[in-house]
């Protein structure tokens, strides 16, 4: 079972950064994503990674200002957060699965392994 863990969230302000990290044990991932969550909000996909080809996709309201990358141990990616806004805000989570359909790889359902989430705060 893989097991993701997050962590480098914090607060900022406005126009600042942010970078987090997730690391998984328990396997070897092939797909890899963050998530975020606003209070009231669904859950939402952010940016994912396919590890063999590093392949990256954005939603489209990151796009320009987030980069997703592979770290050089195995099973690493970071989540580089630039230009953030308070509509940033919320709980990230780190997502890990095997091989996923590239159009299913921003959806919730295509994972099954989660980590607890580290909180990103973005003030005005």
């Amino acid at each position: 079972q893989l097991k993701p863990v997050e962590s480098g969230g914090g607060s900022v302000q406005a126009g600042g950064s942010l970078r987090l990290t997730c690391v998984v044990s328990g396997g070897v991932a092939y797909t890899m994503a963050w998530f975020r969550q606003a209070p009231g909000k669904e859950r939402e996909g952010v940016a994912t990674i396919y590890i063999p080809t590093d392949y990256k996709s954005y939603v489209d309201s990151v796009k320009g200002r987030f980069t997703i990358s592979q770290g050089s141990a195995e099973n690493t990616v970071f989540l580089q957060m630039d230009a953030l806004k308070p509509e940033d805000t919320g709980m990230y989570y780190c997502a890990a699965s095997g091989s996923v359909p590239y159009v299913q790889r921003l959806e919730t359902s295509a994972y099954n392994s989660w980590g607890q989430g580290t909180q990103v705060t973005v003030s005005s």
